[in-house]
């Protein structure tokens, strides 16, 4: 029996709250006992619809704009967070962007959008919500959404895998120079989701069909990884700091191998 984290009085901050995990998240978050500060850069309405969620768990909410590659934007948002709610707790790095095309034929200006979005905002992110837990004197946790694309090279993908593998090597490094802070920060890889944003690429039976290829037969719910997320976030694992947890459906395991004959062992 899964046992819900307890995060009353906690006060949370997602960025890319608006859709897919982001909104996944800031319900969980929600339902643990959390309040909620929604990122959102462009998708006002569906925003306003998750504080809305947020609201109907019986917990606080409240939607901020903000572009995550700007990182005054993001100071500011974590001081509005801080100046409504009065402390900040948890943050949670989830925004993301992605232009998927060879690198040689590449429009730099979305490869570069890639990059300042997917890793500079989750450093501006990590950095602003640590300095405001430090000056809190409380302790925090820091979750940041990477990928596979952060092990595998993805072709087509290069800005988003480079992004990614940084994420990763930022979160730990931040897990190490935070520690004595009892400050936690750790990752997780979400494998191929269903979410919004897939529809960007392929068509809604291109993703059942990719659905059925992966080990487990199906893409994962935004609130499988919503959950797992909740699993970094309890202060019941406060043992875990510069950690990945995977939760792919088992897409990052051998692909040239899953045909093969299972050896028997009689």
């Amino acid at each position: 029996m899964l046992v819900q984290a307890d995060l009353k009085g906690s006060v949370a901050l997602v960025t890319g709250g608006s859709l897919g995990i982001g909104r996944a998240s800031c319900i969980a978050l929600a339902r643990a006992g959390a309040q909620v500060a929604v990122n959102y850069r462009s998708h006002a309405e569906e925003a306003e619809q998750v504080v809305q969620a947020v609201r109907d768990s019986g917990s606080q909410a409240i939607k901020i704009q903000a572009d995550v590659a700007d990182q005054q934007a993001v100071e500011r948002m974590v001081a509005q967070v801080v100046d409504h709610f009065g402390k900040l707790d948890i943050a949670i790095g989830n925004a993301a962007y992605s232009d998927r095309e060879p690198f040689v034929e590449a429009d730099m200006t979305g490869f570069r959008r890639t990059i300042e979005v997917t890793m500079w905002g989750a450093f501006y992110l990590t950095r602003s919500a640590a300095r405001e837990m430090i000056r809190q004197g409380l302790r925090g946790a820091i979750v940041l959404v990477s990928s596979p694309h952060a092990n595998i090279p993805v072709g087509g993908a290069m800005a988003y895998n480079m992004a990614k593998a940084a994420v990763e090597a930022m979160a730990r490094t931040a897990a190490l120079e935070l520690a004595n802070h009892q400050i936690r920060v750790n990752v997780i890889q979400p494998g191929w989701i269903d979410t919004p944003g897939e529809r960007k690429y392929a068509s809604e039976e291109a993703l059942q069909r990719a659905g059925r290829r992966i080990p487990l037969g199906r893409l994962g719910t935004a609130e499988e990884i919503a959950q797992s997320i909740m699993f970094l976030c309890d202060p019941r694992n406060e043992y875990t700091t510069g950690a990945t947890l995977l939760v792919d459906g088992g897409i990052s395991l051998p692909w040239w191998a899953g045909d093969a004959e299972t050896p028997r062992m009689d």
